[in-house]
């Protein structure tokens, strides 16, 4: 009789893929194309849905392979990935959503997903009602009969609020509309939407998947019957990953659970130190039991991630002084990497969000926003506490 496979840690999971031909490290594929041995077997590939062996648009087996892992991650039953994290949502929003429909959404999201509902979903006859996510009767509420799709983002950035994954899931459910959930602060590491209810996640993997700063790429994850839609549009709209990237990806992959474990760390260290200090009016960041969410944050996280956003007194001035006087976080946007980052939202999105928006995601001119890196976390809190002691003397 054979033994049941004992279910392995993540940790382990994500060392060890399927090998290729012995190899420890998956090969890349750079072929655009690959060649079929007869007539019989070209129509085959060509019709084939999500075929990665025909041609590289369709996919390749090195996306494949990183397909395979993050599905794995979100306990998915596939996933597909594109070009950028926008690839990834406007092509999934799209590919769900026909003239007529109703889309409802947080009213804080990723600026770039904002600008898809705000200014491209209308000019595709898509109707689009925005909500407080950390009001759920109001987001639940704003969910009826022409609701087609429910696009999530939790924790959101860079205010790090909360979205009741299930009970939204459930209000949506009941109406028949489906939930698409920006899982890209979390990561799988942290935080798995579909055990939630959500019927789709999607990532930048530019961030915590890759996790290095040199690649750029998206992925959505969800069961094989939800995807083929996405699949079919992605193909017309071409955000094509290249083989390159798709194999820095499963290298940043291999990774992900210590690098998230340190950072979860180092960013509750950093979230306390600020909350402690008489130049910070305000501190953001969902493992404080001040955050005003903390309590829904632990029944769905299992860490809160390395982000965190703070205020300070003197607007912008004051806030691009501290970040300036930082010799350990970079001034620079993104997140999710090896290295410590700091932006001041409100100057970085000026140039991409109206005034009214910004106000809406609370990005006030005083407000600073840190990725946390894997610098030893001692170092960054020093750094970081002279910075503060210069704003405050």
């Amino acid at each position: 009789m054979s033994e049941t496979p004992r279910e392995r840690h993540v940790e382990t999971s994500l060392l060890r893929p399927a090998a290729v031909d012995g190899a420890i490290t998956p090969p890349i594929h750079p072929a655009s194309t690959f060649a079929a041995r007869d007539a019989a077997e070209l129509r085959e590939l060509a019709t084939r849905p999500r075929e990665r062996r025909f041609y590289t648009r369709y996919g390749n087996p090195t996306h494949e392979h990183a397909e395979a892992i993050v599905a794995e991650l979100e306990g998915a039953g596939t996933a597909r990935v594109f070009s950028s994290g926008m690839a990834a949502i406007s092509t999934t929003v799209l590919a769900l959503c026909a003239p007529g429909d109703h889309v409802v959404a947080q009213n804080v999201h990723y600026a770039g997903t904002l600008s898809l509902l705000q200014k491209l979903a209308p000019r595709m006859g898509i109707d689009v009602t925005f909500a407080d996510q950390a009001d759920t009767a109001a987001l639940t509420g704003a969910i009826g009969a022409r609701t087609a799709l429910v696009v999530l983002e939790t924790p959101s950035n860079p205010m790090l609020a909360i979205t009741d994954l299930r009970a939204v899931s459930e209000a949506a459910h009941a109406a028949g509309a489906r939930v698409l959930v920006d899982n890209t602060l979390a990561s799988p590491i942290n935080q798995r939407p579909l055990a939630f209810g959500a019927d789709l996640v999607v990532h930048s993997a530019t961030k915590y998947l890759g996790g290095h700063s040199d690649l750029t790429a998206g992925v959505v994850c969800g069961p094989p019957d939800e995807l083929g839609e996405i699949w079919d549009l992605s193909l017309t709209l071409g955000g094509v990953l290249s083989a390159f990237d798709a194999w820095l990806l499963q290298r940043g992959l291999r990774t992900l659970a210590v690098r998230v474990a340190r950072q979860n760390a180092t960013a509750q260290a950093l979230a306390e130190l600020l909350e402690g200090h008489p130049a910070v009016r305000a501190v953001h960041y969902p493992g404080l039991r001040s955050h005003p969410q903390h309590a829904l944050a632990a029944a769905q996280m299992d860490g809160f991630g390395g982000l965190l956003s703070f205020e300070l007194g003197g607007g912008v001035a004051a806030a691009s002084a501290l970040a300036e006087r930082l010799e350990l976080f970079d001034l620079a946007p993104s997140l999710g990497g090896v290295h410590s980052l700091i932006v001041p939202p409100a100057a970085m999105l000026a140039g991409v969000l109206d005034e009214q928006a910004l106000e809406a995601g609370g990005a006030a001119p005083g407000l600073l926003r840190i990725a946390v890196g894997l610098e030893h976390p001692d170092d960054l809190a020093a750094d970081l506490r002279a910075a503060l002691d210069a704003a405050a003397a």
